[in-house]
């Protein structure tokens, strides 16, 4: 195949536009360098009424916005999930992970939940705790300056608290507490689970002339079309062209691998333009990958060269290694005094407005790290289906089951806003074993040699899982309610979700200080090419009881602020 070579030279090419590449294109062409963003999927801008979902009625959609081929329904505003056509992956056996992949500008940032927790003081040390894993080489104290100008850039609301390990930031007015989200906050405090206030990045309050103000329509997951919540081409990469900003974006451009010179170092990226399916190669001076953690080992692993025979960046051998994922468990409940409900309109933001941090002392625990509690319900806009079963509520209630017509529509009445979930998120334990790796025999529509997953989760994952499934029980119990279902047990390692499946994953191009095992320093800059940055997922050492994102941000620009700086100093 020919390869069609541009002269031009970039002062940085950016592989991936989401949370991490878009911080990154914002900081460097903020900084007044010239960058080309290479997204594999296509131009997306939230408020283009030709993609918009948002604001659309369930009747809009084929099948009352339920999934026909999107994950998430239909109206969920990601292009792409964990099954992309022509584009494969394999596992080995025994493994059961999932990978997301969304083909888009700003990739999970329009669909995401918009959870925005920093990490804590003992999160980049947590091996000093239990002796499991490994301490980052930076501290909280090193990321802390980029956390506080992620929330006033960005906006993130929430309240101050004062606990150690969740730091406080600066934080917009939250939302009030819905009806159900006040009846788990009485079940949990009486469980003795602390319940605060979200920390969501979505604006309550206006920020900049740029962006809009929620209008609580509850529709985060399909984009804002005012720009109210966080997603990165709205919040990032727009905002940084608008102000000349010297941005060329290539989209729907998957990346094949980083090429190289004789001595080993970055060149630019060789690419595959999807419309016309022939292969192309741009010069940069810094290439900053921002794929996901997964999609940049993979572009490392197949950047192979007589100086990187194992890989870009794999010396080590520790490319696509210590994969992990968060941990995920859920429950749902019925609250018998929310039947009946008067019908009015409780929208609020697209995702909980009170939530449960970790609370307790691993110590005293069978397993060595914690979770927080998201909670779900009210009365959102219906959609395809009722989101429960009647008859099994009548039978909770003791009435008649069965019936259609007027009975059927009382019935559904009469349970609607009156279910509730629970769900845990928490931290795994980042293993040797656990990774991706490139499989010899399959390749995608492109041409390019696809991952293989090897990842099994480990005791200490099932007994936290366990754990959060008794702590729903009692949740739902003390408000007066009733846990759906039949309890998880160990013969479904107690409701944890699969690998990959809560989309957080970490891990694969983990920092550290020893170039024999780790793939990138504290600045997040390979050992093996100093002029290769890594600014997704890939760098953590170690995840935590929060969502990664904007951790990932904060690093990101902290990592981007640092190649302005090398460049000033002539060192790029």
């Amino acid at each position: 195949m020919q390869i069609i070579e541009s002269p031009h030279v970039y002062d940085a090419i950016v592989v991936g536009s989401g949370a991490g590449g878009g911080a990154a294109a914002n900081v460097l062409a903020n900084a007044g360098m010239k960058i080309a963003v290479v997204e594999a999927g296509a131009y997306f801008d939230p408020k283009d009424p030709a993609t918009m979902t948002q604001m659309k009625w369930p009747w809009e959609s084929p099948r009352r916005g339920a999934s026909t081929n999107r994950a998430f329904g239909d109206f969920d505003m990601s292009w792409g999930d964990w099954e992309v056509p022509g584009e494969p992956y394999t596992k080995k056996d025994g493994t059961e992970f999932l990978w997301w992949r969304a083909r888009m500008l700003g990739g999970r940032t329009n669909h995401w939940g918009r959870i925005s927790l920093r990490f804590g003081p003992i999160d980049f040390k947590h091996k000093d705790v239990d002796g499991l894993g490994e301490n980052w080489p930076i501290s909280y104290d090193d990321i802390k300056p980029y956390y506080d100008k992620l929330d006033k850039q960005v906006g993130v609301f929430g309240t101050k608290e004062g606990r150690h390990n969740d730091p406080d930031g600066f934080f917009l007015p939250p939302p009030k507490p819905r009806l159900h989200e006040l009846y788990y906050i009485k079940g949990a405090r009486k469980a003795n689970v602390d319940v605060i206030p979200s920390r969501l990045s979505i604006l309550t309050k206006r920020i900049n002339n740029d962006r809009g103000v929620c209008f609580y329509c509850r529709q985060c997951n399909r984009s804002c079309r005012v720009y109210a919540d966080f997603s990165a081409g709205s919040c990032f990469i727009f905002p940084a062209m608008k102000s000349g900003g010297q941005i060329d974006l290539l989209t729907d451009c998957m990346v094949k691998s980083v090429t190289t010179n004789d001595e080993g170092k970055a060149t630019g990226v060789s690419y595959i333009n999807k419309k016309d399916r022939k292969e192309y190669q741009i010069k940069g001076r810094a290439i900053v990958l921002g794929a996901s953690a997964c999609s940049t080992a993979r572009i490392l692993l197949n950047s192979k060269s007589g100086q990187h025979p194992n890989g870009l960046g794999n010396s080590s051998d520790c490319v696509g290694r210590y994969l992990h994922d968060s941990t995920g468990a859920s429950r749902g409940a019925f609250i018998p005094a929310l039947m009946n409900r008067k019908m009015y309109n409780e929208d609020g933001v697209g995702g909980m407005h009170v939530y449960s941090p970790w609370w307790l002392d691993n110590s005293k625990l069978d397993f060595p790290r914690g979770y927080h509690i998201e909670v779900w319900g009210g009365l959102s806009m219906p959609s395809y289906g009722f989101g429960f079963n009647v008859t099994e509520m009548n039978e909770l209630v003791g009435e008649t089951v069965g019936g259609y017509g007027d009975k059927l529509r009382d019935d559904v009445k009469r349970f609607f806003g009156a279910t509730l979930g629970i769900a845990g998120r928490g931290e795994a334990i980042a293993r040797y074993e656990n990774r991706c790796t490139i499989d010899p025999h399959v390749v995608d529509q492109w041409g390019i040699p696809v991952l293989k997953f090897d990842y099994k989760w480990s005791e200490y994952e099932r007994n936290q899982a366990r754990h959060m499934q008794d702590t729903f029980e009692e949740i739902i119990h003390e408000m007066g309610g009733v846990a759906l279902g039949d309890k998880p047990g160990p013969d479904s390692d107690y409701g944890l979700a699969a690998p990959g499946q809560i989309i957080h994953e970490v891990g694969t191009t983990r920092m550290g200080n020893d170039p024999a095992t780790s793939v990138t320093n504290s600045m997040c800059q390979l050992h093996d090419a100093d002029n290769v940055f890594v600014v997704d997922g890939g760098p953590f050492a170690s995840q935590a009881d929060k969502n990664c994102t904007w951790t990932i941000m904060a690093l990101s620009m902290r990592t981007s602020e640092y190649i302005v700086e090398e460049f000033k100093k002539k060192n790029i």
